[in-house]
């Protein structure tokens, strides 16, 4: 081989293996408590002096309590990520709770830096992901309490309580932050918003329709 292919042979293996290990910062203490009256940026959050650190960083209460989910649609996410648990940071798993009312949909979405996965606690939801093109196969199941679901990561998934009464699920995420990007919120409610010819050949429907989804994001244009 000669030493160009060669030097390329292993700048791309050696890419490819930092691929292949991606994740959270990984700890090199044992903690890295989040600072969040710092003003650096770093991938993650700058870590607290260990001599200020208490149990309070690692505690968070409340997710006894169900989350209203009287928005438009029905169900209401309270995270438990290092935003609300700073101690979390570095550590690269956090958790949620999710409700959903008679009806209630949790809307198709991603996670971009997180597999997750869900418990049902109470009620019954149908569940799905959806894999990546060509083939977009949907993959769902309805689940009774005490199943589990996993959806892999960056994969758009949706939870759907199409039982009688009130739900509540928790969900586990690999990633402190795993970041969530809904769908129709973002597609139809970007800032500022996506032109409406873009969005009119990419769904194959009229600009008259794009603009009504549109208007139910951005109510006072």
């Amino acid at each position: 081989m000669a030493p160009t292919q060669t030097f390329l042979f292993l700048a791309f293996l050696a890419i490819t293996s930092s691929l292949c290990f991606a994740s959270d910062p990984s700890p090199l203490q044992d903690f890295c408590v989040a600072d969040n009256t710092s003003n650096v940026f770093v991938n993650g959050f700058v870590c607290k002096n260990p001599a200020m650190v208490t149990a309070n960083d690692f505690f968070l209460s409340g997710l006894n309590k169900p989350g209203d989910t009287s928005s438009p649609p029905g169900s209401k996410v309270t995270p438990a990520n290092v935003a609300q648990i700073p101690g979390l940071n570095t550590l690269g798993v956090s958790l949620a709770r999710i409700d959903y009312a008679p009806g209630g949909l949790n809307p198709p979405h991603t996670h971009p830096r997180a597999t997750e996965i869900l418990v049902v606690f109470k009620g019954t939801l149908y569940v799905g992901f959806i894999t990546s093109n060509t083939d977009n196969k949907l993959l769902s199941k309805v689940l009774y309490e005490g199943d589990v679901f996993v959806f892999p990561q960056g994969l758009i998934h949706f939870q759907f309580n199409h039982g009688p009464s009130n739900a509540v699920a928790f969900v586990g995420f690999g990633s402190q932050n795993p970041g969530t990007i809904t769908i129709a919120n973002a597609v139809f409610g970007s800032k500022p918003p996506i032109s409406d010819n873009v969005l009119a050949k990419a769904f194959q429907v009229s600009k008259e329709i794009v603009d009504k989804l549109q208007a139910q994001f951005w109510p006072d244009n």
